[in-house]
């Protein structure tokens, strides 16, 4: 079993900035990948960043330029660096692989972005 463990969000105004973490513990050894979900209120939890080890990261439109994923397989953590932060940022962040089947979801971090 592979648990996931976010942290490091809250409440912020418009502009400022959060730096998520993502914790991986469980039966996995490393990780190679794993990306940043969120789940805005009355919205489909949706991908908006990417990363696979030695690779490029992928990040969706809406936080391009303003959010960097980063991941340390040794670690077996997995950041969001979260800059120019907007309302519309609100939303329950997970962490999760990127594709195919997820590991079970963790209880996210809530994001909370005011204007």
């Amino acid at each position: 079993q592979v648990h996931l463990v976010e942290s490091g969000g809250g409440l912020v105004q418009a502009g400022g900035s959060l730096r998520l973490s993502c914790a991986a513990s469980g039966s996995i050894f490393r990780i190679n990948t794993l990306g940043w979900y969120r789940q805005a209120p009355g919205k489909q939890r949706e991908l908006i960043a990417s990363i696979i080890s030695g690779g490029m990261p992928n990040y969706a439109d809406s936080v391009k330029g303003r959010f960097t994923i980063s991941i340390d397989n040794a670690k077996k953590m997995l950041y969001l660096q979260m800059n120019s932060l907007k309302p519309e940022d609100t939303a329950v962040y997970y962490c999760n692989l990127p594709r195919g089947v997820p590991y079970t979801w963790g209880q996210g971090t809530q994001v909370t972005v005011s204007s």
